[in-house]
């Protein structure tokens, strides 16, 4: 049903046109191929996956390359965390190619082809946005809609940096460079194709983008391609929040977060990125508490573990929480439930601006509201606390703000020895119960003469 529906909507005109691109699609000839001699890529750090899906591709008449920052990333001999192909095939023709795949998009038309657990993203190269087909662009000039298919070098034009610029065919071992984008590696240089100004009108998460790959990869940015970014900041405002949401998850999940965070503020484009982010940062305790959870995240990453963004996301908002629960204690509320008016508030503020998925949002509520639950450690409630599902990230969390000053550093070191005592030793940890307990109300005696009356019946 769904590829009978896609063939109905692939009209004539559409293959018409791409049947005239995909004749030019295999000149080269503007492009430097350079051989494996010269870019000693190791085909060991290539997925099985990401050569499978080229194959696949190539075995059946198209064209097929490994593109953009993973071929950057083996060129410079790190292991890329993606892969991304770009062909000459349309979405319908992969689509037909790959029995787990599903076409994806509407400002871009992608399909993800599925092995096991690892998706591979397949693009079909792309001509220029203004050319007659199907595309849109707003006045401000960002790209709203782009489909417009093209041949392998208007698909290099359309790249965003000369180091992403970049085409690698597993099979005959080339990359294939149109923008000297590997001289530009070479240099240490991150370059803008084309006039950068115009690119990040088209799209202004480049300018994020362009500080994380500065930070992550070590690159200077080009005089060129860094004059505008300030200027033009304010035009991450018209972002989508989705698309701003997962830019700054790149960015605090590159292993590189308090590089790309100084390097945001260096170029000005912190702004309206969290739109409390910098309320945070020029807080004496507030930025010694995010640059903390900021490093811990770097050196997790590093040595190959995990992040969680539900708690990167709560150290960033954990401040204004504190702000908005005084106001709300001030205000008569009492202690808890000003805690949860304040975190519904600081959530439905980003909610506005960067669109938080819903699954990290409950996380971090959980983290906030575990908080005042560690300074209570008398009677039941530590043992009550030590099973909570989120235990650890809570646990963490406390660290940071003592490490940062906001706690005493006495609190952390109670619940570090307490989680490791034994049962025993947990009893003789716990402080004495302060707490006013609730006495029932005694009854009220009966006259003596009723109790001996009834006893004479």
């Amino acid at each position: 049903m769904i590829k009978r529906f896609l063939q109905k909507v692939f009209t004539k005109k559409a293959k018409a046109q791409i049947a005239i691109n995909r004749a030019d699609s295999s000149d080269t000839s503007s492009a430097k191929i350079i051989s494996t001699k010269t870019h000693k890529i190791n085909k060991n750090l290539i997925s099985s996956a990401a050569l499978k899906t080229c194959e696949g591709l190539q075995k059946e008449g198209f064209e097929a390359f490994i593109v953009g920052g993973a071929v950057r990333d083996l060129l410079m001999n790190y292991k890329p965390k993606d892969f991304d192909i770009a062909t000459n095939a349309t979405p319908e023709e992969v689509y037909k190619i790959f029995r787990r795949s599903r076409i994806i998009g509407r400002r871009f038309r992608l399909v993800h082809v599925l092995w096991g657990n690892e998706t591979i993203e397949v693009s079909t190269f792309r001509g220029h946005h203004q050319t007659d087909g199907d595309g849109q662009t707003a006045d401000s000039g960002r790209i709203l809609r782009d489909n417009i298919f093209g041949s392998l070098e208007e698909d290099a034009v359309r790249r965003d940096f000369t180091a992403n610029a970049l085409y690698y065919n597993p099979t005959r071992e080339e990359v294939l460079d149109f923008h000297n984008g590997v001289a530009d590696i070479k240099a240490n240089l991150l370059r803008m194709i084309g006039d950068p100004v115009t690119r990040y009108q088209e799209d202004p998460v480049r300018m994020l983008r362009a500080v994380r790959l500065s930070a992550k990869l070590g690159l200077k940015i080009e005089k060129n391609t860094q004059a505008p970014l300030q200027k033009l900041a304010d035009l991450l405002q018209d972002v989508p929040p989705s698309r701003l949401f997962d830019e700054m998850l790149k960015l605090f999940l590159s292993g590189h977060a308090v590089e790309s965070i100084n390097a945001l503020r260096e170029q000005h484009l912190h702004h309206g990125l969290l739109p409390l982010l910098d309320v945070v940062l020029e807080q004496p305790l507030g930025e010694r508490f995010v640059m903390l959870a900021l490093k811990n995240t770097d050196d997790r990453i590093r040595i190959g573990k995990s992040s969680n963004p539900s708690f990167l996301f709560a150290t960033l908002l954990w401040h204004e929480v504190l702000k908005a629960w005084e106001q709300y204690k001030a205000q008569g509320h009492n202690f808890i439930p000003a805690l949860h008016m304040a975190m519904n508030e600081i959530i439905d503020a980003q909610a506005q601006k960067l669109a938080i998925h819903n699954r990290f949002t409950a996380t971090m509520k959980e983290i906030w509201g575990m908080q005042p639950r560690f300074e209570q450690r008398a009677g039941k409630r530590p043992f009550s606390l030590l099973t909570h599902p989120r235990y650890r990230a809570g646990y963490d969390f406390l660290l940071l703000r003592c490490e940062s000053g906001e706690l005493p550093m006495e609190l952390g070191e109670w619940w570090t020895q307490f989680a490791d005592a034994t049962s025993e030793a947990r009893a003789a940890m716990l402080l004495p119960d302060t707490s006013h307990k609730k006495h029932r109300r005694p009854r009220d005696k009966k006259p003596a003469d009723s109790v001996e009356q009834v006893t004479h019946e």
